[in-house]
């Protein structure tokens, strides 16, 4: 599979760049500025301390999904440039779910590149207008941001190509209404892993909200855990955040990079964060 990578000359002026771990030690704000990160083949970190934002480059262009904040959009362009591509050069801006957190830069984002935003259906109404919808639990929790055109809308499964490099969405709802992740295979010369971006799984409500009131909303929850579990090929995990899911620590070990673990403890983990959420709202 092609994919793009920095010049020799370019890997070697990023390379003076401090770990990323160390650059955000004890930094963690969706805004704070992070250097990018080369992660496995042809993806790359290109975010914030607190947020990820994944660049998959191609030879015909590249995928960059999620957005931090809008004040952190032009740090995300100056990322891309700094790995030595052209944020012109991003064809599909993808998401992984509609919040301020991950969607707020993803306007400014779409100037910047041209690119065409994709979603699903059941987010399109929330990134356009950048308010929560009705059924979702952080309702009023959250600020607005400004919202984004969408492009394309894409189903469960349905998949994107750029020359060789195919991505495929999965429909994951439940810390959002609208939330997506997404899988594709990225290699490094004849060593191929399959790497899985998934949204967050956390049950997160405004103060109001109860779970216990909303036992369909918990079975979507569950679905989506299941679902991420479930996967038989997830090589290398990545979250919309990086702590949940070590980013920076397996980026300063790479040894810990690959862990075929991963999706089934992330989903473990989530589902241990409901649970016990739901025996606190029982309880009360």
């Amino acid at each position: 599979m092609a994919g793009c990578a920095p010049s020799e000359a370019l890997q070697k002026s990023t390379a003076t760049f401090e770990p990323i771990k160390q650059a955000c030690a004890g930094r963690d704000g969706w805004s704070d500025a992070a250097p990018p990160a080369h992660i496995y083949g042809n993806v790359y970190m290109v975010g914030t301390c607190g947020i990820t934002a994944l660049l998959i480059t191609s030879p015909k262009g590249h995928f960059l999904i999620d957005g931090a904040t809008a004040e952190a959009a032009s740090g995300i362009a100056e990322n891309i440039r700094k790995l030595g591509f052209e944020p012109k050069d991003v064809r599909y801006l993808l998401a992984t779910h509609e919040h301020v957190d991950h969607a707020g830069g993803l306007a400014e984002l779409k100037r910047i590149t041209g690119a065409k935003f994709v979603t699903r259906a059941e987010a399109k109404a929330a990134m356009e207008s950048g308010t929560p919808g009705p059924t979702d639990p952080q309702l009023g929790l959250l600020p607005p941001f400004e919202g984004v055109k969408a492009d394309l809308i894409l189903r469960d499964s349905q998949t994107l190509r750029l020359g060789q490099q195919e991505l495929t969405m999965i429909t994951t709802p439940g810390h959002t209404p609208g939330g997506t992740s997404w899988t594709w295979k990225s290699c490094e010369g004849a060593v191929c892993q399959q790497i899985v971006y998934s949204d967050s799984l956390n049950a997160v409500s405004a103060d109001t909200y109860r779970f216990t009131d909303n036992p369909a909303y918990v079975a979507t929850i569950l679905a989506s855990i299941d679902r991420i579990s479930s996967f038989k090929k997830c090589d290398i995990l990545i979250s919309p955040h990086p702590f949940q899911s070590e980013l920076f620590e397996r980026l300063a070990n790479k040894s810990k990079l690959i862990d075929r673990t991963g999706c089934v403890r992330y989903a473990s983990a989530a589902k241990d964060r409901l649970d016990a959420r739901l025996a606190k709202e029982a309880a009360n």
